[in-house]
């Protein structure tokens, strides 16, 4: 397996953390670095590198993006985890356009369904309560898993 970072920014229900959590305690080779509370780390040693977020309004979050403009090395092996209410072409579309212009080889992007209570969903007690899954989070380990024996 590969050298890996995971960088995630999980707020509100902790979905997109469960799932990273659920990678990395399948694979030791991954080091999971929260974007919510490190602002620079050194991410030139690692040969893959994992962004992952809920959406909020609509895109990734702006601490997950604005950490990825200070730290991603150019030329690097990335793939995209992202959780949300539903599952729309475009949430990665600013996050896949800065990685571009890195020069970075995307290898993947992977999406599940995360407990949600945003705007009118709080009134009935919020979407997708018992999302992530057990069986969300094993489909995360096998996507991780996919990407690494692709090369």
């Amino acid at each position: 397996m590969k050298k890996t970072a995971i960088v995630y920014f999980s707020e509100h229900h902790g979905n997109t953390k469960k799932v990273v959590e659920a990678i990395a305690a399948a694979h030791e080779e991954v080091t999971l670095i929260d974007a919510a509370t490190k602002i620079e780390v050194d991410l030139s040693g690692y040969e893959l590198i994992g962004f992952a977020s809920g959406i909020y309004g609509g895109q990734f979050a702006k601490k997950l993006l604005t950490f990825a403009q200070i730290n991603l090395p150019d030329r690097k092996n990335v793939f995209i985890i992202y959780t949300s209410a539903m599952d729309r072409k475009g949430y990665s579309d600013d996050l896949k356009t800065f990685l571009e212009k890195r020069n970075a080889v995307i290898r993947g992007s992977w999406h599940t369904k995360g407990f949600c209570t945003f705007g009118p969903l709080k009134i009935f007690g919020g979407a997708f309560k018992s999302r992530p899954d057990d069986n969300d989070l094993s489909e995360a380990v096998k996507f991780y898993e996919s990407i690494c024996e692709e090369g």
